[in-house]
This record gives C-alpha cells, structure tokens and sequence, in this order.
C-alpha cells in the first residue's frame, strides 16, 4: 500500500477507541480535559515549537535543529500529495499492484483505486510532516477536534526523521513489500504511541503501565461518520491503510514495556523483517526471520507473450487479509500464523490482458494439509464457474473458462498455487521447482474426478440419473 496514504492518513479517530481503557485506570478528578477549543492553523505553528520541546522529553530524542513549518491551502495540498503519490511508485508497479489485487479478488475488477485513494488522502487532513523537505504542513482548513494530539503525531516523525532519517529508513525495506510495511509501521505506530501518552500524561497513565490495547483496537469502528471514504473502502485496503496504526501501535506498546522509550530507538537499527514481526512482537524479540522463499525464473518457464509484471512477498498481514475476505475472520486467524515465508510472481499476457499469478507460500508446523484444504476452498469460491475439476489429497485443478486453469500443489510444508495458465506450463514450473510431478493419472487433459468409494457407486447404479 502506498507509503504517503499511510503516513498522511488521520489518527485521530483512534483516541476515541481508548477511553474505555483509560477509564479503567485510576487517575485525580482534576484530570477530566473538557473538549478542546477549536484552533486556526496560525495557532498551530505558533505551538509547534512549544510542542516539539515536549514531544521531544516524552520520547527521549533531542530537537536536533529549528522545525521548519508552512500553512498550505486544501488545492495546495492536494497537489502535494497527488506530487508524493505518484512519485512513491513507479507506474508499472502501481499497475501491478492492481492487477494483483484484482487477480486475488481483494478489489472488484475496475475499482478506480488510485482515485479513491487520491481523494481519501484529503479527506480529513490537520498537519503533514513531509521527511523529504523535513517540513511540517499545516492545512489552513483546520476542523474542529483534538487537533493537539494529532500535531504531536505528526511532531514525532519530525523528530524521528531528524535521528533516523525517515524516508531512506523506510524505502531501504524495498523492494520487500512486507518488510516495507512492517518499517511503515513502527513509523506510524510509534508516532501512535507517542499521541497517546502526551494525551494522557495529566492523568498520570502512560502507555506502558495500560493493559493491551489489542481489545480496544479490535472495536475500531471504520463507519465513522467523520470518514465515509475510509468507511467505503474495499475491506483490504481499509485493512491495509489501518495496519500501520492499529497494529504498529500495539507493537511499539510491546516495545515500550520492555524498556520505555529511552531504548525504542534500538528498533530504528534493528527494524522488523517481516509483517509478521509486528503481528506478533515476541518473533520480533526472538529475531526470528523465516529464511527466503524463492520461485525460478518465470519469464524462463511462460509461453511466448507473456510479461512479468512484478515478484514480492505477500507476508503474513497479506496472506490474514487474504483467508479473511475470502474464508473469515476465525479461519483467517487461525492459520494466518502458520506463516512462514513466501513469494508471488504476477504476469499479463501481451494480447490476451490475462493474468498468471504463482504463489508459493511455506507453513510452520503441521498446518500444510489444513492450508491445502482451506486455500482450495478459497479458489473454489472465487472461480464459482469451474469445469474439468480435479481434487486429490494434496492437488486441485480445475478449468476457469476465459481465466485459464486454476492449480494449488501441496509438497510437505509447502504450497503453490498457480491461476491463469495451462496444465503444460503448470508442469513447468512445478519441475523448475524441483519438485515431484503430479501423478500421472491427474495429467491427461480432461481430468476425471476421484472414484467414488464402492458402496457410493452401487448407490449410484442404483438411480437412474446415476451421480
């Protein structure tokens, strides 16, 4: 997902989720905050400084130099983050992006993503700190609400970035794109972190001493009034845009138990591998990186007329977002951390526009049969219209009309799905692989479906229509 919607989208809404929490804390009666006034952008800058010196003793990094600060108009903006937009990618892996999340069924077929994620971006916009220029930006429609403790999100990237430089930080994850979005959010959900404890630091509560926030953050309500198009959003890019901040926050709350946020600067040299480190701190703590997953050259194994478009990792936020669209919620968490590395390829044909997607994903423990069985229904669902199927123990195939054939080969802990090719190139890749050839009897091209056991099939004889 795009760094800059990520970086720029509003948080506010999320302190509304943690009042239950607090309220379970003990605190004075002097603490009660009546709702904050409403501000000009003048007033904003005018406490940036003020803000930036309190920020700065809250999370332990000095104010290296002076916070350079500007008032932009909503057009002002808008063209800055249309610029930030489209220079974040090039167009040939935005496009594949898409292609992708078509292909998965993540997104309906021609939904104008990068329009709506344009016209979410300025949505509702209070400060932008921009780690290019090192500038904070200040939207001279400021509406009403805790404006404070969004600027102090906004101020702790400004401080970040003067220690860690922010943007070569998070763009040397690339070309991982899970590894770039796991960098994405300790960014954001350090920023979330730091919002919080400057918001409640009267009532004596810190984030480190709060129970986890997981619970709360699960009631994240994405019908807000306050944000239609986030609320209107296919539930994968919701999921993606609020990954940063939910689950990075409640990372950085890991973090922060284990020594506070004198020591949180130790992430910024040891950054998260994976999404998986920040779905589950403790891998992070442990420093367990799953080894690499690697496909063989597929432009080597395709027909003429193919293009490759893109290979990256799906990751495990990936892969739970995947299973959950398409399977639940319950089974999605289930097997999701089961996850243990993977890699995808996506291709277009030149003529034809059709899409070649092979994926290839390794599991922990004995959860391969379970993937098998789960990630079969999956595509079973997607390609409602199948003809030819064909469902051992541990491969399914199946004829997609105009899609092309549809495969998912399991060998021990590992799992390769292969949608949009012929049963020929399937068998390419799979030898690539190094992998066993499925059996013969699956190879013919009209595949038959499994024998049905005896007494079915005297059952069967026994009606007129047959089975």
């Amino acid at each position: 997902m795009n760094r800059t919607l990520r970086q720029f989208l509003v948080v506010g809404f999320l302190l509304s989720l943690l009042g239950s929490a607090i309220a379970q804390q003990p605190a004075p009666e002097s603490a009660a905050a009546a709702p904050a006034p409403a501000v000009s952008a003048q007033e904003i800058l005018a406490q940036a400084d003020r803000l930036l010196a309190e920020v700065s003793r809250l999370i332990a990094l000095e104010v290296k130099r002076p916070l350079q600060k500007s008032i932009r108009s909503r057009e002002e903006i808008r063209s800055y983050l249309v610029k930030e937009f489209q220079e974040d990618k090039e167009p040939a892996k935005r496009y594949a992006d898409i292609r992708l999340l078509e292909k998965w069924g993540l997104i309906p077929k021609g939904f104008p993503l990068e329009q709506f994620l344009l016209d979410l971006l300025t949505e509702q916009v209070i400060g932008i700190y921009d780690p290019k220029a090192h500038e904070f930006i200040v939207a001279d429609w400021v509406p009403s609400g805790d404006v404070e403790s969004v600027v102090v999100h906004e101020l702790t990237h400004a401080l970040q970035d003067q220690h860690f430089q922010l943007e070569p930080w998070v763009e040397a994850a690339k070309p991982n794109d899970d590894a770039h979005l796991a960098r994405a959010a300790v960014v954001e959900g350090s920023a979330m972190a730091a919002m919080l404890d400057f918001a409640f630091r009267e009532m004596g509560v810190s984030l480190q001493a709060l129970p986890d926030l997981s619970p709360f953050l699960d009631q994240l309500n994405l019908s807000d009034q306050n944000f239609p198009l986030l609320a209107s959003a296919p539930p994968f890019i919701a999921d993606a845009l609020i990954f940063p901040y939910r689950q990075g926050l409640i990372f950085s709350q890991a973090v922060l138990r284990t020594a506070g946020w004198s020591e949180f600067s130790r992430v910024f040299v040891n950054p998260p591998a994976s999404s998986q480190q920040i779905l589950h701190p403790e891998r992070y703590f442990a420093g367990y990186v799953p080894a690499p997953v690697a496909l063989p050259k597929l432009a080597q194994q395709l027909p003429e007329g193919w293009k490759l478009l893109d290979e990256n990792v799906l990751g495990e936020f990936g892969l739970l977002s995947l299973l959950k669209q398409h399977l639940g919620e319950p089974t999605a968490r289930r097997l999701a951390p089961a996850w243990d590395g993977d890699r995808y390829a996506i291709a277009e044909h030149a003529s034809t526009r059709q899409i070649l997607l092979v994926f290839r994903v390794r599991l922990s423990g004995e959860e391969a049969k379970e993937f098998f069985r789960q990630y079969a229904e999956l595509l079973q669902r997607r390609y409602a219209t199948r003809q030819n199927e064909w469902r051992s123990t541990n491969f399914l195939a199946f004829d997609a009309g105009e899609e092309g054939s549809v495969f998912l080969y399991c060998i021990a802990n590992e799992c390769l799905s292969v949608e949009g090719t012929d049963r020929t190139t399937f068998d390419r890749i799979v030898h690539a692989f190094g992998w066993p050839a499925v059996p013969a009897e699956t190879s013919q091209r009209q595949w038959r479906r499994p024998p049905l056991p005896a007494a079915a099939s005297l059952r069967c004889e026994a009606m007129p229509a047959g089975c």
